[in-house]
Protein backbone atom coordinates (compact mmCIF):
# COMPACT_ATOMS: atom_id res chain seq x y z
CA UNK A 1 0.00 0.00 0.00
CA UNK A 2 1.08 3.64 -0.88
CA UNK A 3 2.15 6.11 1.78
CA UNK A 4 -0.07 9.00 1.57
CA UNK A 5 1.77 12.01 0.98
CA UNK A 6 1.57 15.00 3.94
CA UNK A 7 -0.84 17.33 3.63
CA UNK A 8 0.90 19.95 2.38
CA UNK A 9 2.03 18.15 -0.16
CA UNK A 10 -1.94 16.99 -0.88
CA UNK A 11 -2.84 20.77 -0.89
CA UNK A 12 0.32 22.59 -2.82
CA UNK A 13 -1.44 25.27 -5.24
CA UNK A 14 -1.36 24.14 -8.88
CA UNK A 15 -2.29 27.91 -9.80
CA UNK A 16 -2.40 31.54 -8.58
CA UNK A 17 -6.39 30.89 -8.39
CA UNK A 18 -4.92 28.88 -5.40
CA UNK A 19 -2.05 30.19 -4.32
CA UNK A 20 -2.83 31.58 -0.72
CA UNK A 21 -1.29 35.40 0.29
CA UNK A 22 1.23 37.42 -0.57
CA UNK A 23 -1.65 39.43 -2.51
CA UNK A 24 0.99 42.39 -2.89
CA UNK A 25 2.87 40.47 -5.10
CA UNK A 26 -0.01 38.78 -6.89
CA UNK A 27 -2.96 40.04 -6.48
CA UNK A 28 -4.38 41.58 -9.54
CA UNK A 29 -2.62 44.69 -9.19
CA UNK A 30 0.66 42.59 -8.34
CA UNK A 31 3.71 42.61 -10.16
CA UNK A 32 4.65 38.67 -9.97
CA UNK A 33 0.91 38.38 -11.69
CA UNK A 34 1.60 41.15 -14.66
CA UNK A 35 4.88 39.90 -15.55
CA UNK A 36 3.12 36.01 -15.26
CA UNK A 37 0.57 37.13 -17.68
CA UNK A 38 2.89 38.70 -19.79
CA UNK A 39 4.75 36.03 -20.43
CA UNK A 40 8.13 37.73 -19.62
CA UNK A 41 9.55 36.23 -16.60
CA UNK A 42 12.82 38.44 -15.39
CA UNK A 43 15.27 36.94 -12.76
CA UNK A 44 14.45 37.32 -9.28
CA UNK A 45 14.60 36.48 -5.85
CA UNK A 46 12.17 35.69 -3.53
CA UNK A 47 13.20 36.46 0.01
CA UNK A 48 11.21 35.70 3.34
CA UNK A 49 10.31 33.42 6.32
CA UNK A 50 9.86 29.78 5.70
CA UNK A 51 6.52 28.39 4.84
CA UNK A 52 5.34 31.36 2.93
CA UNK A 53 4.99 30.17 -0.62
CA UNK A 54 8.52 30.60 -2.49
CA UNK A 55 9.04 27.09 -3.78
CA UNK A 56 4.99 26.50 -4.84
CA UNK A 57 5.05 30.21 -6.49
CA UNK A 58 8.32 29.43 -8.68
CA UNK A 59 6.55 26.40 -9.75
CA UNK A 60 3.43 27.68 -10.55
CA UNK A 61 5.27 30.84 -12.51
CA UNK A 62 7.02 27.76 -14.29
CA UNK A 63 3.51 25.90 -15.17
CA UNK A 64 1.82 28.99 -16.31
CA UNK A 65 4.04 30.51 -18.89
CA UNK A 66 5.13 26.22 -19.73
CA UNK A 67 8.57 26.82 -19.22
CA UNK A 68 11.21 23.98 -18.35
CA UNK A 69 11.73 23.88 -15.21
CA UNK A 70 14.56 22.72 -12.63
CA UNK A 71 15.52 22.82 -9.54
CA UNK A 72 19.11 22.91 -7.40
CA UNK A 73 19.18 22.94 -3.62
CA UNK A 74 22.73 25.28 -2.54
CA UNK A 75 22.57 22.97 0.60
CA UNK A 76 23.97 20.05 -1.27
CA UNK A 77 24.75 21.53 -5.26
CA UNK A 78 28.26 22.65 -6.10
CA UNK A 79 29.55 24.88 -9.10
CA UNK A 80 29.42 21.45 -11.15
CA UNK A 81 25.78 20.88 -10.88
CA UNK A 82 25.18 23.99 -11.66
CA UNK A 83 27.19 24.08 -14.82
CA UNK A 84 25.19 21.06 -16.43
CA UNK A 85 21.96 22.66 -15.03
CA UNK A 86 22.55 25.29 -16.73
CA UNK A 87 24.00 22.99 -20.22
CA UNK A 88 20.57 21.72 -20.12
CA UNK A 89 19.29 25.22 -19.92
CA UNK A 90 21.50 25.96 -22.86
CA UNK A 91 20.04 23.24 -25.01
CA UNK A 92 16.62 24.11 -23.96
CA UNK A 93 16.75 27.59 -24.87
CA UNK A 94 17.09 26.81 -28.20
CA UNK A 95 13.30 25.24 -28.51
CA UNK A 96 9.73 27.12 -28.58
CA UNK A 97 8.40 27.85 -24.96
CA UNK A 98 6.16 30.96 -24.03
CA UNK A 99 8.52 32.09 -21.62
CA UNK A 100 11.10 32.55 -23.98
CA UNK A 101 13.63 30.61 -21.97
CA UNK A 102 14.15 27.64 -19.00
CA UNK A 103 13.36 28.67 -15.49
CA UNK A 104 16.25 27.79 -12.93
CA UNK A 105 15.05 27.58 -9.45
CA UNK A 106 17.62 27.79 -6.53
CA UNK A 107 16.29 26.87 -3.07
CA UNK A 108 18.40 28.36 -0.22
CA UNK A 109 20.38 30.70 -2.35
CA UNK A 110 21.64 32.35 0.69
CA UNK A 111 23.84 29.42 1.15
CA UNK A 112 26.01 29.58 -2.23
CA UNK A 113 29.15 30.19 -2.29
CA UNK A 114 30.99 33.19 -3.85
CA UNK A 115 32.14 31.37 -6.65
CA UNK A 116 28.84 29.45 -7.11
CA UNK A 117 27.33 32.54 -7.41
CA UNK A 118 29.76 33.22 -9.78
CA UNK A 119 28.82 30.80 -11.88
CA UNK A 120 25.20 31.65 -12.38
CA UNK A 121 25.96 35.35 -14.24
CA UNK A 122 27.05 34.20 -17.17
CA UNK A 123 23.51 32.60 -18.10
CA UNK A 124 21.40 35.11 -16.42
CA UNK A 125 23.45 37.98 -18.03
CA UNK A 126 23.19 36.31 -21.56
CA UNK A 127 19.74 34.88 -21.08
CA UNK A 128 20.16 31.52 -21.45
CA UNK A 129 18.26 31.05 -18.47
CA UNK A 130 15.73 32.39 -16.08
CA UNK A 131 16.83 32.45 -12.08
CA UNK A 132 14.47 32.09 -9.24
CA UNK A 133 16.52 32.48 -5.89
CA UNK A 134 14.57 31.48 -2.50
CA UNK A 135 16.44 32.97 0.47
CA UNK A 136 15.44 33.19 4.09
CA UNK A 137 18.59 35.15 4.65
CA UNK A 138 18.51 39.39 3.83
CA UNK A 139 20.10 38.75 0.27
CA UNK A 140 22.03 42.34 0.13
CA UNK A 141 24.38 40.26 3.09
CA UNK A 142 23.83 36.90 1.25
CA UNK A 143 23.96 37.40 -2.20
CA UNK A 144 26.83 38.90 -4.60
CA UNK A 145 26.12 42.26 -5.92
CA UNK A 146 27.08 41.49 -9.57
CA UNK A 147 23.89 39.04 -9.09
CA UNK A 148 21.43 41.32 -7.42
CA UNK A 149 21.97 43.74 -10.21
CA UNK A 150 21.14 40.84 -12.63
CA UNK A 151 17.82 39.83 -10.33
CA UNK A 152 14.85 42.03 -8.83
CA UNK A 153 14.57 41.18 -5.16
CA UNK A 154 10.92 40.69 -3.71
CA UNK A 155 9.65 40.15 0.20
CA UNK A 156 7.21 37.31 1.24
CA UNK A 157 5.26 37.94 4.03
CA UNK A 158 3.88 35.70 6.76
CA UNK A 159 0.38 34.46 5.90
CA UNK A 160 -1.92 37.06 8.51
CA UNK A 161 -5.33 35.51 10.19
CA UNK A 162 -7.23 35.36 7.71
CA UNK A 163 -5.11 33.69 5.53
CA UNK A 164 -3.92 31.42 7.60
CA UNK A 165 -7.89 30.59 8.12
CA UNK A 166 -8.39 30.12 4.29
CA UNK A 167 -5.99 27.54 4.20
CA UNK A 168 -7.27 25.96 7.69
CA UNK A 169 -10.21 25.81 5.55
CA UNK A 170 -9.03 24.19 2.54
CA UNK A 171 -7.13 21.48 4.34
CA UNK A 172 -10.69 20.73 6.47
CA UNK A 173 -11.99 19.78 2.83
CA UNK A 174 -9.08 17.14 2.08
CA UNK A 175 -10.39 13.60 2.29
CA UNK A 176 -8.27 12.37 4.83
CA UNK A 177 -9.02 14.98 7.32
CA UNK A 178 -12.45 15.27 6.30
CA UNK A 179 -12.82 11.43 6.97
CA UNK A 180 -12.42 12.59 10.71
CA UNK A 181 -15.36 14.92 10.73
CA UNK A 182 -13.14 17.38 11.74
CA UNK A 183 -14.48 20.46 13.90
CA UNK A 184 -13.03 23.54 15.03
CA UNK A 185 -13.80 25.03 17.85
CA UNK A 186 -10.95 27.50 18.79
CA UNK A 187 -7.59 28.38 16.48
CA UNK A 188 -5.63 30.82 18.72
CA UNK A 189 -2.84 28.05 19.61
CA UNK A 190 -3.17 26.44 15.99
CA UNK A 191 -2.15 30.14 14.66
CA UNK A 192 0.27 31.01 17.15
CA UNK A 193 2.08 28.01 16.78
CA UNK A 194 1.99 28.37 13.12
CA UNK A 195 3.62 31.61 13.37
CA UNK A 196 2.59 32.87 9.61
CA UNK A 197 3.56 29.18 8.37
CA UNK A 198 1.41 27.85 6.18
CA UNK A 199 3.58 24.37 6.13
CA UNK A 200 4.23 24.32 9.75
CA UNK A 201 -0.23 25.18 9.78
CA UNK A 202 -0.52 22.16 7.83
CA UNK A 203 2.15 20.01 9.73
CA UNK A 204 0.14 20.25 12.40
CA UNK A 205 -3.26 19.37 11.32
CA UNK A 206 -1.33 16.39 9.71
CA UNK A 207 -0.10 15.42 13.76
CA UNK A 208 -3.45 16.46 14.88
CA UNK A 209 -4.92 13.82 12.39
CA UNK A 210 -2.45 11.26 12.75
CA UNK A 211 -2.84 11.22 16.37
CA UNK A 212 -6.55 10.65 16.33
CA UNK A 213 -7.83 7.03 16.43
CA UNK A 214 -9.67 6.21 12.48
CA UNK A 215 -13.15 6.35 12.99
CA UNK A 216 -13.09 9.42 15.78
CA UNK A 217 -14.05 12.87 15.43
CA UNK A 218 -11.54 15.41 15.55
CA UNK A 219 -12.59 18.46 17.72
CA UNK A 220 -9.74 20.80 17.43
CA UNK A 221 -8.79 23.59 20.07
CA UNK A 222 -6.60 25.36 22.22
CA UNK A 223 -6.13 22.71 24.46
CA UNK A 224 -5.80 19.81 21.96
CA UNK A 225 -3.13 21.70 20.05
CA UNK A 226 -0.52 22.56 22.95
CA UNK A 227 -1.12 18.92 24.42
CA UNK A 228 -0.06 17.34 21.14
CA UNK A 229 2.48 20.35 20.49
CA UNK A 230 4.44 19.95 23.89
CA UNK A 231 5.98 23.48 23.57
CA UNK A 232 5.84 26.08 21.47
CA UNK A 233 8.72 25.49 18.16
CA UNK A 234 9.41 29.19 18.55
CA UNK A 235 10.28 30.40 15.04
CA UNK A 236 14.06 31.58 16.22
CA UNK A 237 17.22 31.16 14.22
CA UNK A 238 20.38 31.90 16.26
CA UNK A 239 22.51 32.33 13.27
CA UNK A 240 20.13 33.91 10.87
CA UNK A 241 17.80 37.16 9.89
CA UNK A 242 15.77 36.75 12.83
CA UNK A 243 18.01 36.83 15.58
CA UNK A 244 19.48 40.10 14.01
CA UNK A 245 16.12 41.59 13.43
CA UNK A 246 14.96 40.58 16.89
CA UNK A 247 18.35 41.30 18.91
CA UNK A 248 17.62 45.02 16.90
CA UNK A 249 14.53 45.38 18.00
CA UNK A 250 15.12 44.46 21.67
CA UNK A 251 17.90 47.21 21.41
CA UNK A 252 15.88 50.08 19.98
CA UNK A 253 13.19 49.12 22.75
CA UNK A 254 15.76 49.52 25.31
CA UNK A 255 16.84 52.81 24.01
CA UNK A 256 13.61 54.13 23.40
CA UNK A 257 12.51 53.63 27.01
CA UNK A 258 9.63 50.85 26.22
CA UNK A 259 10.32 48.44 29.29
CA UNK A 260 7.50 46.37 28.09
CA UNK A 261 8.42 46.23 24.15
CA UNK A 262 11.76 45.41 25.36
CA UNK A 263 10.68 42.71 27.90
CA UNK A 264 8.86 40.94 24.72
CA UNK A 265 11.79 40.67 22.38
CA UNK A 266 13.90 39.74 25.43
CA UNK A 267 11.29 37.07 25.74
CA UNK A 268 11.22 36.11 22.21
CA UNK A 269 14.59 35.79 22.45
CA UNK A 270 14.88 33.25 25.23
CA UNK A 271 12.19 31.22 23.65
CA UNK A 272 14.15 31.01 20.97
CA UNK A 273 17.31 29.33 22.58
CA UNK A 274 19.23 32.42 22.08
CA UNK A 275 22.55 32.32 23.89
CA UNK A 276 22.36 34.18 27.49
CA UNK A 277 25.78 36.13 27.47
CA UNK A 278 25.35 37.48 23.95
CA UNK A 279 22.01 39.29 25.27
CA UNK A 280 24.15 39.88 28.19
CA UNK A 281 27.06 41.66 25.97
CA UNK A 282 24.37 43.36 24.35
CA UNK A 283 23.41 44.69 27.02
CA UNK A 284 27.25 45.91 28.66
CA UNK A 285 27.63 47.83 25.22
CA UNK A 286 24.36 49.61 24.90
CA UNK A 287 25.02 50.93 28.62
CA UNK A 288 27.85 52.49 27.24
CA UNK A 289 26.62 53.76 24.54
CA UNK A 290 23.13 54.67 25.07
CA UNK A 291 23.15 55.78 28.53
CA UNK A 292 26.89 56.39 29.86
CA UNK A 293 26.91 59.69 32.16
CA UNK A 294 23.71 60.25 32.12
CA UNK A 295 23.31 56.92 34.44
CA UNK A 296 26.48 55.11 35.30
CA UNK A 297 25.57 52.62 37.20
CA UNK A 298 23.72 51.12 34.25
CA UNK A 299 27.21 50.08 33.18
CA UNK A 300 28.14 48.56 36.76
CA UNK A 301 24.26 47.01 36.28
CA UNK A 302 25.08 45.09 33.15
CA UNK A 303 28.58 44.04 33.72
CA UNK A 304 27.48 42.86 37.41
CA UNK A 305 24.36 41.01 34.94
CA UNK A 306 27.16 39.29 32.77
CA UNK A 307 28.45 37.96 35.31
CA UNK A 308 25.22 36.99 37.42
CA UNK A 309 24.26 34.88 34.34
CA UNK A 310 27.68 32.31 34.50
CA UNK A 311 27.01 32.32 38.36
CA UNK A 312 23.36 31.17 38.28
CA UNK A 313 23.19 29.49 35.60
CA UNK A 314 19.63 28.73 33.10
CA UNK A 315 16.74 29.24 33.43
CA UNK A 316 17.25 31.36 36.73
CA UNK A 317 19.50 33.86 34.64
CA UNK A 318 16.64 35.20 32.45
CA UNK A 319 15.40 37.00 35.94
CA UNK A 320 19.44 38.54 35.78
CA UNK A 321 18.54 39.58 31.94
CA UNK A 322 14.88 40.74 32.87
CA UNK A 323 16.61 43.03 35.86
CA UNK A 324 18.89 44.59 33.39
CA UNK A 325 16.78 45.20 30.74
CA UNK A 326 14.13 47.14 32.86
CA UNK A 327 16.77 49.07 34.72
CA UNK A 328 18.10 50.34 31.15
CA UNK A 329 15.38 50.85 30.03
CA UNK A 330 13.87 53.25 32.81
CA UNK A 331 17.30 54.72 32.84
CA UNK A 332 18.12 58.41 31.39
CA UNK A 333 19.87 58.40 28.01
CA UNK A 334 22.85 59.75 26.64
CA UNK A 335 24.75 59.17 23.99
CA UNK A 336 27.57 61.93 24.79
CA UNK A 337 30.74 59.69 25.42
CA UNK A 338 29.97 57.49 21.94
CA UNK A 339 29.82 61.13 20.37
CA UNK A 340 33.05 62.15 21.83
CA UNK A 341 35.12 59.42 21.56
CA UNK A 342 34.18 59.23 17.57
CA UNK A 343 34.86 63.02 17.40
CA UNK A 344 38.17 62.17 19.34
CA UNK A 345 39.11 59.60 16.46
CA UNK A 346 38.12 61.62 13.36
CA UNK A 347 40.85 63.99 14.64
CA UNK A 348 43.54 61.90 15.49
CA UNK A 349 42.92 60.58 11.59
CA UNK A 350 42.87 64.00 10.55
CA UNK A 351 45.76 65.59 12.64
CA UNK A 352 47.60 62.28 12.67
CA UNK A 353 50.61 61.49 14.96
CA UNK A 354 51.16 65.02 16.55
CA UNK A 355 53.88 65.51 19.43
CA UNK A 356 53.31 65.21 23.37
CA UNK A 357 53.78 68.39 24.55
CA UNK A 358 57.25 68.36 27.02
CA UNK A 359 55.53 69.59 30.04
CA UNK A 360 53.84 65.93 29.69
CA UNK A 361 56.19 64.00 28.90
CA UNK A 362 58.33 61.63 31.76
CA UNK A 363 61.75 62.69 32.42
CA UNK A 364 63.65 58.99 33.92
CA UNK A 365 66.94 60.33 32.04
CA UNK A 366 69.17 63.35 32.87
CA UNK A 367 69.32 63.79 29.04
CA UNK A 368 65.26 64.19 28.98
CA UNK A 369 65.18 66.55 32.15
CA UNK A 370 67.51 68.63 30.44
CA UNK A 371 65.66 68.58 27.01
CA UNK A 372 62.82 70.27 29.31
CA UNK A 373 61.10 67.12 29.38
CA UNK A 374 58.26 67.43 32.26
CA UNK A 375 59.26 70.74 33.38
CA UNK A 376 56.23 72.85 33.43
CA UNK A 377 53.68 70.30 34.22
CA UNK A 378 51.91 71.55 36.92
CA UNK A 379 50.95 68.61 39.83
CA UNK A 380 47.08 68.67 40.20
CA UNK A 381 47.09 68.09 43.97
CA UNK A 382 49.06 71.07 44.83
CA UNK A 383 46.25 73.39 43.99
CA UNK A 384 43.17 74.07 45.77
CA UNK A 385 40.03 72.09 44.28
CA UNK A 386 42.86 69.34 43.08
CA UNK A 387 42.85 71.39 39.83
CA UNK A 388 45.03 73.81 37.77
CA UNK A 389 44.61 75.13 34.25
CA UNK A 390 46.96 73.88 31.77
CA UNK A 391 47.33 72.90 28.84
CA UNK A 392 47.02 68.97 27.91
CA UNK A 393 46.14 68.66 23.97
CA UNK A 394 49.36 68.88 21.64
CA UNK A 395 50.36 72.24 21.37
CA UNK A 396 49.35 72.39 17.70
CA UNK A 397 45.62 71.51 18.88
CA UNK A 398 46.02 74.11 21.73
CA UNK A 399 42.13 73.00 23.18
CA UNK A 400 39.31 71.09 21.48
CA UNK A 401 36.43 70.92 22.82
CA UNK A 402 35.26 66.76 22.09
CA UNK A 403 32.45 66.22 24.48
CA UNK A 404 29.45 67.86 24.74
CA UNK A 405 27.11 67.20 27.80
CA UNK A 406 24.03 65.97 27.20
CA UNK A 407 20.45 67.02 28.64
CA UNK A 408 19.93 65.22 31.30
CA UNK A 409 20.97 66.10 34.87
CA UNK A 410 23.88 64.32 35.97
CA UNK A 411 25.86 65.77 32.97
CA UNK A 412 24.85 68.97 33.37
CA UNK A 413 26.34 69.06 36.93
CA UNK A 414 29.36 67.74 35.43
CA UNK A 415 29.43 70.42 32.91
CA UNK A 416 28.80 73.05 35.92
CA UNK A 417 31.81 71.91 37.47
CA UNK A 418 34.19 71.77 34.57
CA UNK A 419 33.16 75.46 33.55
CA UNK A 420 33.41 76.58 37.69
CA UNK A 421 37.35 74.19 37.58
CA UNK A 422 38.51 76.21 34.25
CA UNK A 423 36.94 79.90 35.32
CA UNK A 424 39.52 80.05 38.34
CA UNK A 425 42.45 80.35 36.69
CA UNK A 426 43.28 81.75 33.05
CA UNK A 427 43.26 78.60 30.30
CA UNK A 428 43.86 78.10 26.46
CA UNK A 429 40.65 79.29 24.47
CA UNK A 430 38.32 76.84 23.65
CA UNK A 431 37.85 75.40 20.15
CA UNK A 432 35.09 73.07 18.19
CA UNK A 433 35.59 69.98 17.32
CA UNK A 434 33.22 70.31 14.47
Amino acid sequence: MSLTPPLAERLRPQTLADYIGQTHLVGPDGIMRRMIESGNVASFILWGPPGVGKTTLARIIANTVKAPFYTLSAINAGVKDVREVIEKCSRDSSGIFASGRPILFIDEIHRFSKAQQDSLLGAVEKGTVTLIGATTENPSFEVIRPLLSRAQVYTLRPLDAAELQTLLDNALKDEVMASHNPEVRETTALFRFSGGDARKLLNILDLLEQSTPRGSRLVIDDRLVTDRLQENPAAYDKGGEMHYDIISAFIKSVRGSDPDAALYWLARMIEGGEDPEFIARRLLILASEDIGLANPNALLMANATFDAIHKLGWPEGRITLSECTVYLALSPKSNSTYLAIGKAQALVRETGDLPVPLHLRNAPTQLMKEMGCGRDYRYSHDYPGHFVAQQFMPDALGHKTLWQPADNPAEQRWAALQNERWARAPQPPAESAG
